[in-house]
């Protein structure tokens, strides 16, 4: 036996002594029947990813449960005890299994460290938790959410007071003050009905709903919905409420909801996957759009914070891409605001794995662009930073690749409420045209030239996974390939060490900004296609973001398969 299997045998002996109830015991034994998921439970802590935790949900230190939950917890109470006087935190959950239970234990761990909360008795949308930070004036936020992993999972998110996902620098702190905590030794709690008794933890009202929903309408375009019909799933997740408020007041012309994802269920039985990126996810509400012959059908993951976009066009339902439904809301409200109030210091932001199109958008409207870090959190920021320069009215939009938007400054993360808002408001405006979002794209394609996207992912799962993913990144920093689907790369950007922001059409008198180090690499090639690598920041993945040009949707097309087998290739070496 190794050291490493003495240390997790020793580890797992600890938690089974630890443990009152029976169940709790049964499946911990049950664990040790199976060496490979004890090992992966036991071999490491859960550590803070892109904002918090993500895991599957189960017994041992690197599984999503009460424990692990409280730790985290205890150590967020330390660290907020140490930077501000009496805090206050928001809490909420999605439909996944175990919210009920993580929230409660939040509650309990922050109640008996003297920290108040408020929380979120029904599932929640992330952008309504978002909001409720700023709204409430909280020192932070806790979400209970895997966003859009399969039902195994669940995770536990944190927002700084900005509203906006914890900042590289605070998950550092956060995580800091998590290692110092024993997980049976050090944690707190006071039991939940206690602490509602004493007043340290009081349930939401409803009023910050109301006022979500009226911010969220005071983003609006005005346009006419009256002619439009709209298919809309929840996927069994918590965005029903909130985008029936939000279209119901848009005067929809017909409004139709897949049945049987309409309720929270964290079982998610009719999309195993709740990830409007699947395509399999998207085949009920489709199959809807097409018995009421519907315009669009939409779907906002679990904590609705993200949206994916079917559009009928020419009898068919054609799926558009993240990608893509951010350059044609990036086109639209560019022109809507150029023929308003001018776009002079008017601010989009990006990310570096997007869409190279959006570049091209922007210097058709002479807009200005901002790439950002992977995570929303880094557009919240740019709007913070807009605002201490009394700046606030001078944002855009923010957009990513996976499916996030958000065009107000009322949330500070990608908003899929908001964008079910604007994506019918913007296929509305087309339709009073003659239009539909298909071929508003190809406007934009014929005016701009043709961009393919694809995204390789790779994953690595189990202990070594981590080790595995630094090895590939490590090769590929010591020897960056020199050409790829024999184009030459002419430029490599690692961010590993931070690196200047990418901006189209920066203000003559705007400071440079430097983006925080981040383990990515981006490889330019000769005629202006993109290859970025990185590994997630929240999944045991690699991902390969491939956006291939040419100036025919034929010839992007071959370029991106291409691109798509060297990178293959290069993966397997």
């Amino acid at each position: 036996m190794t050291v490493n299997d003495v240390s997790i045998e020793n580890e797992f002996d600890r938690w089974l002594e630890a443990m009152d109830g029976n169940e709790d015991r049964e499946a911990l034994n049950a664990l040790a029947s199976n060496p490979q998921l004890l090992k992966d439970a036991f071999a490491r802590d859960l550590h803070f990813g892109t904002g918090g935790l993500r895991a599957k949900i189960g017994m041992g230190p690197n599984r999503l449960n009460v424990w692990t939950v409280g730790k985290a917890t205890q150590g967020l109470a330390n660290w907020l005890n140490s930077q501000v006087d009496e805090p206050l935190v928001v809490i909420a959950r999605d439909s996944r299994h175990g919210g009920p239970e993580f929230v409660h234990r939040a509650a309990e761990v922050l109640a008996a460290n003297g920290v108040r909360s408020v929380v979120f008795e029904h599932p929640s949308p992330t952008p309504v938790l978002s909001f409720a930070v700023r709204d409430l004036g909280c020192s932070a936020g806790i979400i209970v959410t895997a966003s859009h992993n399969p039902a195994e999972y669940n995770g536990y998110k944190v927002y700084g007071p900005d509203g906006c996902q914890a900042t590289t620098e605070m998950c550092r702190q956060i995580q800091a003050a998590i290692d110092s905590v024993d997980i049976f030794d050090d944690v707190c709690a006071e039991p939940f009905d206690a602490a509602i008794e004493s007043g340290l933890t009081a349930w939401a009202s409803g009023d910050v709903l109301d006022r979500y929903v009226s911010s969220t309408l005071s983003c609006s375009q005005g346009i006419d919905c009256s002619d439009l019909s709209v298919a809309y799933t929840p996927l069994n997740g918590a965005g029903l409420v909130c985008v029936q408020r939000v279209l119901g007041n848009m005067g929809m012309g017909a409004f139709h909801v897949v049945a049987e994802q309409a309720e929270p269920n964290g079982d998610f039985p009719t999309c195993p996957k709740p990830n409007p990126e699947v395509p399999q996810t998207m085949e009920a509400v489709i199959d809807l759009a097409s018995r009421e012959r519907c315009d669009l059908a939409l779907a906002t993951d679990p904590d609705a914070d993200r949206v994916g976009v079917v559009v009928r066009h020419g009898g068919e339902y054609i799926t558009l891409s993240g990608n893509q439904v951010g350059v044609l809301l990036l086109d639209w409200l560019a022109r809507r605001a150029a023929s308003r109030e001018g776009l002079d210091r008017k601010v989009a932001v990006t990310t570096i794995v997007s869409t190279p199109m959006a570049d091209d958008v922007a210097n058709g409207y002479g807009l200005e662009l901002r790439r950002t870090l992977t995570g929303f959190k880094f557009t919240g920021e740019q709007i913070g930073l807009l605002e201490q320069d009394g700046r606030r009215g001078d944002f855009l939009f923010g957009l990513e690749e996976s499916l996030g938007y958000l065009s107000g400054t009322h949330v500070r993360d990608k908003d899929g409420i908001e964008a079910c808002m604007l994506v019918c408001e913007m296929a509305a405006d087309l339709k009073a045209d003659g239009l539909d979002l298909v071929d508003a794209m190809a406007h934009l394609y014929d005016r701009y030239g043709w961009w393919s996207g694809k995204q390789l992912t790779r994953a690595y799962e189990g202990v070594d996974g981590a080790e595995r993913m630094a090895a590939l990144m490590d090769r590929f920093r010591a020897g960056a390939p020199t050409e790829i689907a024999n184009l030459t790369v002419d430029h490599v950007i690692d961010y590993k060490a931070g690196a200047p922001m990418p901006i189209v059409n920066s203000l003559p008198d705007e400071p440079v900004q430097t983006l925080p180090p981040s383990n990515v690499l981006e490889w330019r090639l000769s005629n202006g296609s993109r290859v970025l690598v990185r590994p997630s920041g929240t999944e045991p993945k690699l991902k390969v973001y491939l956006f291939a040009k040419g100036l025919t949707k034929e010839s992007a097309d071959n370029l991106l398969d291409a691109l798509w087998s060297s990178m293959n290739a290069l993966l397997d070496c």
